[in-house]
């Protein structure tokens, strides 16, 4: 495992965690909102209106209303992301990452009204009746470019575990261990048979189902973030200052935090954003391809409403909820998990200011440390070490009061092999005092609120509905893929495996998960932000005719605000 969270670590620094990737992704969304005139604003309302069904026609071809489509495509999106995302791009990146974040999902908002728009476009019925879209059927069916179409779908196989499956029951399951001491096989075996009873559904099922949780479970999330922001409403202000203030230079080192750089911020920010609203990666075209709608355009309108509820109010929420709180620079006792882990050579204090420079320069790619990762043996007894020749570096903090462990409950006694900064014995766990990241940190940030340790409750029980939704939701973007590549008698097989993996996660190392999720974004995003970009003036020829067609529509009705020539309907009609 070791082995292999490296190398996921290497494929992260070519791609997702690359100085190139950010640029690619706001990029393309900063082109086509100027492009398109800023779509995100000067469609928002009457993206609102299709959303309600007002402009319905009966007879569309599809298998969801407006509302299901985006309510599935939201169970898709407002998950982990939400909750531990969020959490982890601050503990790695400083309040400054909250800002890019927020960027991510403005330009994104554009960028999935694009993807969205195409994808319904050229969407196509299956064998058993139900509708198939997504970026591989434009791709091949306009762009000529089956090749490019068979990796995004590969692509968007590797993805449903990636982001669908593993991360979202390996939160949950961390989740309810440390609120209700629940092992974590048992939650995975439980949820697992419940997936398999939606999924099994179909479209039907899984759009009837997340109609249902996505309302309930935003408003039991709020209500519970609500409580940590008015308890702490005197940070509130100093919190957006943090936000705004560190944007451009990076976070500045505070209590445990050791500081993270703007590249870093900057970069991990819009990493996690992408994983938050997944605007530009592709999936939620899958969702939309489904609704009912004759207009390809009125789709996309509705799909910009989701980066705004998935990030900039959910994720913001959870951010403050954090910042306030104060707990994303506070130490507590946790297990230490082996891929946040590294042990270096020598004694380092927080309170060395020289010590702590180097160990800023380490930590975010600089090349002005001392740092050297530690190789030689610790002897151990009764769980402590007898030297102090090392120092424990877990989740961008220094680990204090350490304990070598066989198990939680059992000390360990003996020599401990490190080999370059890592543990040899995979057998040997490590406890002791360091900042926390994901859920964990979420968690800790709602029992400082009016509702005080049952806060965690409300964590607990939001990540479950959060993150259950998004697991049905990727199943049938990563089903509707297998459709695509080898037709509908793999769908079953894929179901099978898409399981199992669900409940092998809710045991399986929470960090290697959030990597093995990092790369397989990536990996979905690069071949649609390339397909969109080359249908650059077919989608706004789209947009064009769209309004024509419907302000010729709504010209004679009550419906439309303003009667009179076509070009002061069409300006009237972009600004609603």
């Amino acid at each position: 495992m070791d082995a292999f969270g490296q190398f996921l670590d290497f494929l992260d620094s070519i791609l997702g965690g690359s100085a190139w990737f950010p640029y690619v992704l706001l990029g393309v969304g900063f082109f086509f909102t100027i492009y398109l005139k800023f779509p995100q604003v000067r469609y928002f309302k009457h993206a609102c209106k299709v959303v309600t069904g007002k402009f319905d026609k009966k007879g569309n071809e599809g298998d969801t209303t407006h509302f299901q489509a985006l309510a599935t495509a939201l169970s898709g999106t407002v998950g982990t992301g939400n909750i531990g995302g969020v959490a982890l791009a601050i503990s790695i990146g400083g309040p400054a990452a909250l800002f890019w974040m927020w960027m991510t999902a403005f330009f994104g908002m554009t960028t999935k009204f694009v993807e969205v728009t195409l994808s319904h476009k050229y969407r196509v019925k299956t064998d058993d009746g139900t509708m198939a879209g997504g970026p591989m059927y434009y791709m091949d069916r306009r762009l000529n470019m089956k090749w490019l179409a068979i990796l995004f779908a590969i692509a968007t196989v590797i993805s449903s575990f990636g982001t669908g499956s593993l991360p979202q029951i390996n939160n949950i399951a961390q989740s309810m261990e440390a609120t209700f001491g629940f092992e974590p096989w048992h939650t995975g075996g439980v949820l697992s048979v419940l997936l398999a009873l939606v999924i099994l559904g179909g479209i039907k099922r899984i759009a009837a189902i997340t109609s249902r949780i996505v309302p309930l479970m935003a408003a039991v999330y709020i209500v519970g973030a609500l409580g940590v922001i008015l308890y702490n409403i005197e940070n509130i202000g100093p919190s957006f200052a943090s936000v705004f203030t560190n944007a451009m230079s990076g976070s500045a080192a505070a209590g445990g935090f050791l500081g993270a750089s703007f590249a870093y911020a900057f970069n991990r920010g819009v990493n996690r954003g992408l994983f938050s609203n997944e605007a530009g990666q592709g999936s939620a075209p899958i969702a939309h391809a489904s609704a009912k709608a004759d207009e390809p355009v009125s789709e996309g309108m509705v799909s910009i409403l989701e980066p705004f509820i998935d990030t900039i109010i959910i994720c913001t929420i959870t951010g403050l909820v954090i910042l306030s709180s104060g707990v994303w620079s506070e130490k507590f006792d946790t297990q230490f998990e082996r891929s946040s882990m590294t042990i270096i050579q020598g004694q380092y204090s927080e309170g060395n200011a020289q010590q702590r420079e180097s160990l800023y320069q380490y930590l975010n790619g600089g090349k002005e440390h001392d740092i050297e990762l530690y190789n030689g043996n610790i002897e151990v007894a009764q769980g402590k070490a007898l030297s102090n020749d090392f120092t424990i570096l877990h989740s961008r903090s220094i680990g204090e009061d350490i304990s070598f462990g066989i198990t939680e409950r059992h000390v360990y006694t003996g020599i401990v092999e490190v080999k370059n900064g890592r543990l040899v014995d995979n057998s040997i766990s490590i406890r002791g005092k360091s900042l926390v990241h994901s859920a964990e940190l979420t968690t800790k940030a709602f029992t400082r609120g009016f509702f005080g340790d049952s806060g965690q409750y409300i964590v607990s029980i939001g990540l479950l509905m959060f993150a259950f939704s998004t697991a049905i939701a990727w199943s049938y973007y990563g089903d509707r893929a297998m459709i695509y590549l080898l037709g509908s008698r793999s769908v079953m097989p894929y179901r099978v495996f898409y399981v199992a993996g669900f409940f092998w996660a809710s045991f399986a190392d929470t960090t290697l998960v959030w990597k093995l999720a990092a790369v397989a974004i990536v990996v979905m995003t690069l071949p649609n932000l390339f397909g969109i970009f080359l249908l650059r003036k077919e989608m706004k020829e789209s947009v064009d005719d769209y309004w024509k067609k419907f302000n010729s529509e709504h010209n004679a009705d009550d419906q439309n605000p303003n009667k009179g020539d076509d070009k002061s309907s069409m300006r009237v009609n972009e600004s609603n």
